[in-house]
């Protein structure tokens, strides 16, 4: 009944044919937005006060060590959440590129190779990496205990005064700013409006989306096969792959990707295994605790989200791509001699026509919508 009504002589001129698999396919990858989701290993996820807490930690910069450089800094709203360049930098230029913030707090790994099992334990990483913001728990337990409205902030959010742990609160602090953080939810696109018109058989609200978009959605889930790894209402799998980018860093130096974040996280204090995970069930650690490393995993990076694709220039773990016309010229041409040889391949080239690469970047563009306008940050203590 749905196919008939879309495949109807009116709306032939404005519809690409549907087949149900297809229907069901594009169905998968909805509704937008999904509800907020409460990390339990985070005692103070999704606590109003904890939220504002987390918002003004997320833009002080006395975070950092040299007193100038803000999580804002690097993560900026008017940029998607990312700093608009090819490689983040720091104390120093990094290695690969800053990821974007949009929805983070529905991810189950962090960080480009997987290094954080939780929002919070990876928002440690980079206060205290010393390219980074070089900062310390020290810094970070003095600015909770010292300043008067964080003081005031802390006590409302987690209950009771700053104490002298600095480790502790530290962990505290990078608790809000998880609980800050999983409140960046993207807009809906013209992608959802329709995704929710074609499975309610809306022909008219389903013919608004233009040809070219269709035609590239219809590439995306067929036999470009992108939804393999990019599935689901945020357009990720959340997992790990090696899709033919480069290893080498410099002339005799590589990024083990994955592999090396493995180790990382087996080795971090502050892994879900640890003591400041505040899932007393201990279910929220389950995926840290099985999870193999294996040398397939060298030259793996994370799948990332394809919401606001198209403002999220450059692409790539490593920023080695400026546009999105490039990366599906990458997907088209990749050559298998670049894909590590223990892993199972992910990608192959998929030889686009040039107006199939159009109209595939056409559908990724319908995935960005603009933010509504971002309001000041509450006071801490009215």
């Amino acid at each position: 009944m749905l196919l008939a009504a879309l495949m109807s002589p009116a709306a032939a001129q404005e519809l690409v044919d549907w087949s149900i698999d297809e229907v069901r396919a594009i169905e998968r990858h909805g509704p937008w937005p999904p509800p907020l989701v409460r990390d339990p290993s985070n005692r103070v996820s999704g606590m109003p006060a904890a939220i504002a807490l987390g918002e003004h930690l997320f833009n002080d910069p006395r975070l950092s060590a040299n007193g100038r450089m803000s999580c804002a800094t690097c993560h900026q709203a008017g940029r998607n959440w990312s700093d608009g360049r090819a490689k983040g930098f720091g104390t120093v230029d990094l290695d690969r590129r800053t990821p974007s913030l949009w929805n983070v707090g529905y991810a189950h790994w962090f960080g480009w190779d997987g290094a954080g099992d939780s929002l919070w334990a990876q928002t440690i990483r980079p206060i205290l990496d010393r390219r980074e913001m070089a900062g310390s728990a020290a810094q970070v337990g003095r600015l909770l205990r010292d300043d008067k409205d964080l003081a005031c902030g802390y006590e409302r959010a987690f209950g009771s005064k700053a104490g002298v742990d600095d480790e502790h609160l530290l962990v505290d602090a990078v608790k809000a700013l998880a609980a800050f953080q999983a409140t960046l939810v993207s807009p809906r696109t013209r992608f959802d409006a329709f995704r929710d018109a074609l499975v309610a058989g809306d022909r008219a609200a389903t013919a608004r989306y233009p040809l070219s978009e269709q035609r590239g959605l219809k590439l995306f889930i067929g036999t470009g096969n992108c939804d393999t790894c990019h599935f689901g209402p945020r357009f990720t799998n959340g997992e790990f792959g090696d899709v033919g980018i480069a290893f080498f860093v410099r002339p005799g130096e590589v990024d083990s990707g994955r592999l090396g974040g493995l180790a990382k996280l087996a080795n971090s204090p502050f892994n879900l295994l640890g003591r400041y995970n505040d899932d007393a069930s201990g279910a929220s650690a389950a995926r840290t605790r099985h999870v193999q490393r294996l040398h397939a995993n060298f030259g793996e990076f994370r799948v990332p989200s394809l919401r606001q694709v198209g403002r999220a220039a450059a692409y790539m773990h490593d920023g080695s791509l400026a546009t999105l016309e490039e990366v599906v010229r990458h997907y088209s041409e990749v050559s298998l001699d670049r894909l590590h040889s223990d892993g199972t391949p992910l990608v192959r080239p998929l030889g686009l026509t040039p107006q199939q690469r159009t109209d595939l970047v056409a559908f990724l563009r319908s995935l960005d919508a603009d933010p509504p306008p971002r309001l000041a940050p509450p006071s801490l203590c009215p």
